[in-house]
């Protein structure tokens, strides 16, 4: 419907260019976007930095989203102001970021990210005196990126052009230097600038091309796609610290299993979870139903509204990664059950170098997986012990997830979801019929030897 409305909207460009010295500026009456819509605590900021006697827009994805029609998660500005600036004009603000500083603006649970404009990084000596320049390293890529310029040089260095739209929430008038309302109108995603260049920068652009293709349900330019494949390596530049929020936004926005295909597509699922990238190429059937299924039952529980975790999805991405390395141990002398537990261990250190997992998801994960062997383990008071585990649900759930993808487990999900509904007579039953092999066992007692009486101990 957005678009439709947006093809009536005279189109300010004779041909797409990325450059503009003077922005389309798109009045209030021909887009749909209302002051009413914006967060009002964004109006706030905005209408406070513009009586201060600076420039104020809401930028970026908020105003993206309200074209689209859709609900905005948060509400960015950017501003003439500095962050210095911006801290002196609201007391409710501090300045965060080191290779990006900018200034959060609190309002109760409500953040208004404000950022200064940005110029393109300084490469020489001779930059303006009291400039700061960028730093980068061999690769490219940005460490600080504090120059500020004006909204002509903001525009220009923003990632793409669908989110370089401004926002003026006095006038109602949108300014556009690059495109943006077209290629949303086209439904494209693309970069802003020389693509290797861009990605070179900051590598992480190449996921966010990913998140807003599967999230808009657009399509990537093909000069903006072409370099993907190329320089996927260079996410193991990127702090896995940094990595790990990137992929809760990937996988964790309710397009997951669309993000997943075009990571697999443009070569950047390796970077991420190199050891489940190997799975795939060794059981590829398995591998692949088993996390398309989990992402699926992630997007359905996000449709609905309902709670997601990201231990229960992480546990499902690296899972069949895990046999392979339990085989090995188990190989060696190693028990199940310490073998697993050894190969979970090993695994999870390797992956936090890519993606660094917090210790509030992994020890949850770690739950998950220990507790799969341990369902099998039903006989005495096992079982009835297993079920007041305050993770039994979830290693319910993913025992599920395993059989849904092929993994053969002889009716073992089955018995735990009749076992769940069953009267105190019904399960003792249940119990009784796995047989001796899973029956309670006679302990053999041995008498004890029993010590001198009278005496003191030696």
């Amino acid at each position: 419907m957005i678009r439709k409305l947006l093809k009536r909207i005279p189109s300010p460009f004779g041909r797409p260019a990325h450059r503009r010295t003077t922005p389309a500026i798109i009045p209030a009456s021909q887009h749909p976007v209302k002051r009413s819509q914006i967060s009002r605590n964004a109006v706030t900021v905005v209408e406070r930095l513009q009586q201060a006697g600076y420039q104020a827009f809401a930028v970026g994805g908020c105003v993206r989203d309200l074209l689209l029609e859709l609900d905005p998660k948060d509400y960015d500005v950017a501003t003439s102001a500095t962050p210095e600036q911006v801290r002196s004009t609201f007391r409710n603000s501090r300045l965060i970021g080191r290779r990006f500083k900018l200034a959060h603006v609190h309002f109760g649970r409500e953040i208004i990210e404000v950022a200064t404009f940005r110029a393109a990084h300084a490469e020489d000596d001779d930059a303006a005196p009291g400039r700061e320049h960028s730093l980068q390293s061999e690769s490219g890529r940005l460490l600080r990126d504090n120059v500020y310029g004006s909204l002509e040089d903001d525009a220009q260095r923003r990632d793409f052009t669908i989110n370089a739209l401004y926002y003026d929430v006095c006038t109602g008038n949108i300014h556009d230097y690059v495109n943006g309302v077209q290629d949303i109108r086209n439904g494209r995603i693309r970069l802003i600038g020389h693509p290797v260049q861009r990605y070179q920068e900051d590598p992480v652009r190449m996921l966010r091309a990913i998140r807003f293709a599967a999230k808009l349900d657009f399509e990537i330019e093909p000069h903006t796609a072409a370099p993907i494949t190329e320089l996927a390596e260079l996410l193991h530049d990127i702090p896995a610290a940094r990595l790990f929020d990137e992929v809760l936004k990937l996988l964790l926005g309710g397009h997951g299993e669309r993000t997943f295909d075009l990571l697999l597509e443009y070569d950047l699922f390796a970077p991420l979870f190199p050891d489940t990238d190997e799975a795939i190429d060794e059981q590829p059937d398995y591998t692949l139903k088993m996390i398309r299924q989990a992402l699926r039952n992630t997007d359905q529980r996000i449709r609905e509204g309902r709670p997601v975790t990201p231990a229960f999805l992480f546990a499902a991405l690296l899972w069949p990664a895990l046999p392979q390395r339990t085989r090995e141990l188990e190989q060696q002398g190693i028990p199940l059950i310490p073998a697993q537990q050894q190969a979970a261990h090993e695994l999870l250190a390797e992956q936090c170098r890519h993606t660094a997992i917090p210790k509030r998801f992994s020890i949850p994960l770690r739950e998950i997986w220990d507790m799969q062997p341990r369902l099998e383990r039903r006989n005495g008071r096992r079982a009835d012990q297993m079920l007041e585990h305050p993770r039994f649900r979830a290693a319910y759930d993913f025992l599920l997830l395993r059989e849904a993808a092929g993994e053969q487990t002889d009716g073992l999900g089955e018995w735990w979801t009749r076992y769940q509904d069953a009267n105190a007579e019904t399960r003792r039953r249940m119990i009784q019929q796995l047989g001796s092999g899973s029956g309670p066992r006679k302990r053999s007692r041995t008498p004890r030897k029993r010590k001198p009486s009278g005496g003191a101990q030696q």
